[in-house]
């Protein structure tokens, strides 16, 4: 029997690196550190084994479908499918970003959204049945982010379809290419972008729920990372808890949920209070 195997996306640094490490120390199987340069990834790859961890490792640029192919192809090889896939390889602009809005939309929707479900498409074929899919969310990725009741309520359809969700972030970028996103979607492309993966996760759920495979959305807390300039409260491991606790221990019926970095289910669409609820 050829051995269980888990992929996490974007880790050769950041909460992807502490969940590779933590799945190295707990699961029954190989884990690959992926990143999109060869180099750094190589890098971490050899900082963990400073630790004693031996991680696998394979190139994957989520935004080429090309190297999430290359991957999938390797793992059907050697493997025979996946068991775990921590989808977490994202980008974020600095609050100061000269960017315009309209480009900022554009590339974030394009790697936080467009690509990662791209990459899922290619994966999720591979997905053995039993296996656990675990998509990197955020506090930007609750519900209440997003201004406009028509389209929170458009969001929260359980008959809302992977085509119809694409609809939704095309018309955000044409929002924001004509300056008028702010008063229905929130100024936060990131946010936009985090609110998709959270409904993306619920409608992968739906469309999986028989082959016995389990897909939750999952906000791993404001971590002291790059992209929050290491001003976040958790350290990268404490934040790597709830995603490893989604792909290892969480019970079979915690399914299309949006998860918080407590481990806790919480509701999606009502008002939250907590002090990590940032923009």
């Amino acid at each position: 029997m050829a051995p269980k195997v888990a992929v996490v996306t974007g880790s050769n640094k950041g909460i992807g690196f502490a969940i590779v490490r933590a799945l190295c120390k707990r699961f029954d199987g190989d884990v690959y550190l992926t990143s999109r340069d060869l180099n750094r990834g190589q890098n971490a790859v050899a900082e963990l084994n400073k630790e004693g961890l031996r991680p696998k490792y394979h190139q994957l640029d989520i935004t080429d479908p090309k190297s999430a192919e290359k991957l999938r192809d390797h793992l059907k090889e050697n493997y025979g499918g996946l068991d775990i896939l921590v989808n977490n390889a994202a980008i974020a602009f600095k609050v100061n970003a000269p960017e315009p809005v309209a480009v900022q939309a554009e590339q974030t929707l394009f790697v936080n959204y467009y690509s990662v479900l791209s990459t899922c498409e290619i994966l999720f074929p591979i997905l053995r049945n039993g296996a656990r899919v675990v998509n990197i969310t955020s506090s930007c990725g609750h519900l209440t982010k997003i201004k406009s009741e028509k389209l929170r309520n458009r969001f929260k359809d359980p008959n809302l379809t992977i085509e119809g969700l694409c609809n939704m972030m095309q018309e955000y970028i044409e929002a924001a290419k004509q300056g008028t996103q702010a008063a229905d979607w929130g100024n936060s492309s990131y946010a936009v972008a985090k609110v998709a993966i959270t409904a993306l996760s619920k409608i992968q759920q739906r469309m999986y729920a028989d082959r016995d495979i389990i897909v939750n959305a999952v906000n791993p807390g404001y971590a002291a990372t790059d992209m929050t300039l290491h001003k976040g409260r958790l350290t990268i491991d404490q934040a790597a808890v709830a995603p490893v606790y989604l792909a290892l221990d969480a019970p079979d019926s915690v399914k299309g949920q949006y998860v918080w970095k407590d481990k806790s289910a919480i509701s999606w669409e009502e008002e939250l209070a907590d002090p990590d609820y940032i923009i």
